[in-house]
């Protein structure tokens, strides 16, 4: 159903979410976020409110526009917040991409526990997102496009306008004589969602007036259709998911059929918070790595991670092994950073090291060179360090990474898994141990 624009549209978005504290309203200056700023500022909840302009450093006018929308907000008695953001693109990042994922990270940067940030979104903006997804061959999920209400940092994002027509917007924005900035890059048609917005979409309202309505009501269904599936495949990866070392069991695995691993393996990304492979990935995925002979060591790498098995686990290597060279561990220091991401850290301890031992002795960590041995504490003999890691499951690419700690030029400990037993004793907080990280 379209919402009419009056104080009711911004009550029964809130309704969805418990009573904020704080109410952000991404405000840009634009006609649509001056409407939702005037709109929710005509209401209760006014007293709540923070107008949040954010400055993507982009073009010299923006910096008139931070001063019209900090005037605006003050002359609807609400409270303004100016952000910065660098918002050039990375390798990889579109120039749309780019802003938005500055704008967005900007604005969790603001959210406390149940805070609520809405934003202007309209339904010719969900058609729009509907038609990019499309054209980009996104499944269910990419065309559920934008819901009302979702998580959003520590708080929530709201989206109550989203069943509001673009007409009525305007409309809203005449009858109040409203004041707002043109940003002149939206008539540049070089942005896939400005041809859409500029070229596409008039061209479909004149043959099918009520598109973005309808289209809106195909994306609901997409949503609905999603939900369940995710239901599903939260019910298929249960049993093969182990959360202690974030991998799944490839024999269960297998015991699907194509269509289930690739659900699973979907929602297995998906839960390590990863961004969704192409469908080409997928498939590379299963006859690459699942395929492969359970002694291989296959990998299939993307820009964001990697994919190894192991005996019979699956692995997602979120970032390369940090290699490092050996260092001397200065003393007093408790963290020393071998690589970027990686941490080797000593704590009080009852059993370990002993602490007095470890403070007055040249302590050394560098990386396997192979055939290092140790002798550990209650078992006989010194033990092959390549013999242990296969014991403890250790895949090879971690073996790799695994810090070496010597004192005074012995071997003492193995990043956190073991403790030379020429060093190990035990006192109750006489000792350390290690982290690594």
């Amino acid at each position: 159903m379209s919402h009419t624009l009056c104080a009711e549209t911004i009550a029964s978005a809130l309704r969805l979410c418990h009573q904020p504290a704080t109410i952000y309203i991404g405000y840009s200056g634009g006609v649509d976020s001056h409407v939702l700023l005037h709109l929710a500022a005509t209401t209760e909840i006014k007293d709540r409110i923070t107008a949040v302009y954010v400055h993507h450093g982009l073009q010299a006018v923006a910096e008139s526009w931070a001063e019209h929308c900090a005037a605006t907000a003050k002359a609807l008695g609400v409270k303004f917040k100016l952000l910065r953001v660098n918002a050039q693109p990375i390798q990889g990042e579109s120039p749309e991409e780019a802003a938005r994922n500055a704008r967005y990270a900007a604005f969790k940067s603001l959210m406390g526990t149940g805070d609520v940030l809405m934003v202007a979104q309209h339904r010719e903006d969900q058609l729009e997102t509907v038609l990019l997804q499309l054209l980009r061959g996104s499944g269910l999920k990419g065309l559920s496009a934008m819901p009302e209400m979702t998580a959003f940092g520590d708080g929530i994002l709201l989206r109550p306008l989203l069943n509001t027509a673009k007409s009525a917007i305007d409309s809203y924005a005449q009858t109040h004589a409203l004041d707002w900035v043109h940003d002149p890059t939206n008539l540049c048609d070089d942005y896939d969602r400005n041809f859409l917005r500029n070229s596409v979409v008039p061209l479909l309202k004149q043959r099918w007036p009520q598109c973005d309505k309808t289209v809106a009501r195909s994306a609901q269904h997409c949503a609905d259709g999603q939900q369940l599936i995710s239901k599903l495949a939260e019910q298929l990866l249960l049993p093969l998911y182990n959360p202690a070392d974030q991998t799944l069991c490839i024999s269960r695995l297998l015991s699907h059929d194509a269509k289930q691993q690739a659900l699973i393996i979907r929602q297995w990304l998906q839960l390590l918070g990863l961004k969704m492979p192409a469908l080409a990935f997928i498939g590379r995925l299963q006859a690459e790595i699942l395929g492969a002979r359970p002694d291989s060591d296959p990998v299939l790498a993307c820009p964001a991670y990697s994919i190894r098995r192991y005996r019979d686990k699956l692995y997602c290597l979120q970032s390369s092994q940090g290699t490092f060279k050996a260092i001397v561990w200065p003393a007093n220091q408790p963290v020393l950073r071998l690589a970027p991401g990686v941490q080797l850290a000593y704590v009080p301890s009852s059993a370990g090291l002993l602490r007095s031992q470890w403070q007055q002795a040249e302590v050394t960590v560098k990386p396997r060179t192979g055939g290092e041995t140790i002798r550990l504490p209650k078992r006989h003999g010194h033990h092959a360090l390549k013999k242990l890691f296969q014991e403890a499951d250790i895949p090879p690419w971690q073996r790799l990474a695994m810090p070496l700690i010597y004192m005074d030029g012995q071997l003492a400990a193995v990043g956190d898994l073991w403790i030379s037993a020429d060093f190990y004793c035990e006192s109750v907080d006489g000792c350390v141990s290690f982290t690594l990280h």
